[in-house]
């Protein structure tokens, strides 16, 4: 606290400790282009405290990418944001745990960190642009032609990290309905704006994590002391071991909390034992 200095925390293979500090959200900062430099982060400069999402009203005001969504649609564009559209991009179709499908795009220097910070159990590219507008175009197409959203809720994600996983079947699904995709957008002749790629991603470890074992973490993050070693991460939602079982912990609970790290650790809740 106190600080605007960003830190990182190891997770994969590490134990983390910490203690919540109370369930008020703190604006997370921004995204700032830097001319030559690209993108970097910004913290916030005051502090501030949010009652809805995650930015106070300045730095979003100030957030180079809060038009990235809709650039293709007209509107501001900042020339730096359009530098970062213009770069080459991909269109995707990523499936979840649950099943769920989502469409997206991802920058060329993103391809594959973008599919892992989407918390996606696997995936498949199936277009690519010089232009990112156009992808966007694409992506907007293939969601009111297939009903296929662009957004999965994280909490949503981390439940059904909970349950056993057909892995067989998730990528099955992401193969057909990718191919449906590639089909409805096959450019006509002559159309060179962009062209069908034919690429698969699967999250690390992905035949592992069919085995079922693991609990919803029973704790809230906002509240108490927490200890648990992270064995992998899918996205914002993290796979840990208390006590030698396995829960799942979406991770997104915390952010824009204050939290202190130490040596602490997870009381779990009584289990009781069945009568008969």
């Amino acid at each position: 606290m106190g600080t605007r200095e960003v830190g990182y925390v190891g997770l994969r293979g590490n134990r983390v400790g910490f203690a919540a500090l109370g369930v008020q959200r703190w604006c997370t900062g921004r995204i700032a282009f830097r001319k030559g430099k690209g993108s970097e982060y910004v913290a916030c400069p005051q502090q501030r405290p949010v009652d809805v999402g995650s930015q106070c009203a300045e730095c979003e005001s100030k957030d180079g990418f809060r038009f990235v969504h809709t650039i293709h649609r007209g509107g501001f564009v900042s020339r730096e944001l359009e530098a970062h559209v213009m770069q080459p991009h991909w269109l995707y179709i990523a499936t979840f745990a649950n099943g769920v499908h989502k469409v997206g795009t991802a920058a060329d220097t993103r391809k594959w960190g973008r599919l892992a910070e989407q918390g996606a159990m696997c995936a498949q590219y199936v277009a690519r642009a010089e232009d990112g507008k156009v992808i966007r175009v694409l992506e907007d197409r293939v969601t009111e032609a297939l009903q296929v959203r662009q957004a999965v809720r994280s909490s949503a994600k981390a439940a059904a990290l909970a349950l056993p996983i057909d892995t067989a079947r998730l990528d099955a699904a992401t193969g057909a309905l990718a191919a449906r995709v590639r089909s409805m957008i096959e450019p006509e002749d002559g159309e060179t704006e962009y062209r069908i790629v034919d690429e698969s991603w699967q999250a690390p470890g992905f035949r592992d994590l069919a085995t079922g074992n693991r609990l919803a973490y029973p704790n809230d993050l906002t509240a108490g002391t927490h200890g648990f070693t992270v064995d992998a991460c899918i996205g914002q939602t993290a796979v840990v071991t208390v006590e030698d079982s396995s829960y799942v912990v979406d991770l997104h609970e915390l952010k824009g909390r204050r939290v202190e790290f130490g040596d602490y650790s997870t009381e779990l809740p009584p289990v009781q034992s069945a009568l008969f």
